[in-house]
């Protein structure tokens, strides 16, 4: 996506709750995230979980398994196959904030027109996705992982 992992998350899959668990706020309805893997949840093709985002902001994202392939060892895992849109900035104030933020970038006259280019470091088309630059950046992160 290429937020930060700055805020707090969750998964939520068979009506299950994965998270990082707080111990001055655990209730014991929060299971460890780092004890499962994403497989270990979608197990069969359509199967799906809620990954949320930042509670303040809500960003909410629903995770399906579309095809299980055959594995081959030569795989680079993971790797994102399609993609549509650019990612909403990072703090952005949620799905109302960012529409707010598209109609201020896209009015010159708008009073926050200025500033919101300059937070967030000049142009931005909300059409535009780097498939190549998601899978480079997957690649790197996965690398510590990957199996010889």
């Amino acid at each position: 996506m290429g937020w930060t992992d700055s805020h707090l998350h969750q998964f939520i899959a068979g009506g299950l709750c994965f998270g990082i668990p707080d111990p001055e706020w655990d209730s014991g309805d929060v299971y460890d995230e780092r004890k499962v893997r994403v497989d270990q949840l979608l197990t069969r093709e359509k199967d799906s979980l809620i990954y949320e985002y930042d509670f303040g902001d809500s960003w909410e994202h629903k995770v399906t398994l579309e095809k299980i392939t055959p594995f081959a060892p030569s795989s680079i895992l993971p790797v994102c196959i399609k993609a549509k849109g650019a990612c909403p900035p990072e703090d952005v104030g949620g799905i109302w904030g960012y529409y707010s933020f598209l109609e201020a970038l896209s009015d010159s006259e708008h009073p926050e027109h200025e500033r919101l280019k300059e937070w967030i470091g000049g142009e931005f088309d909300p059409a535009v996705y780097d498939i190549d630059e998601t899978n480079q950046l997957l690649g790197e992160h996965f690398a510590s992982v990957r199996r010889p």
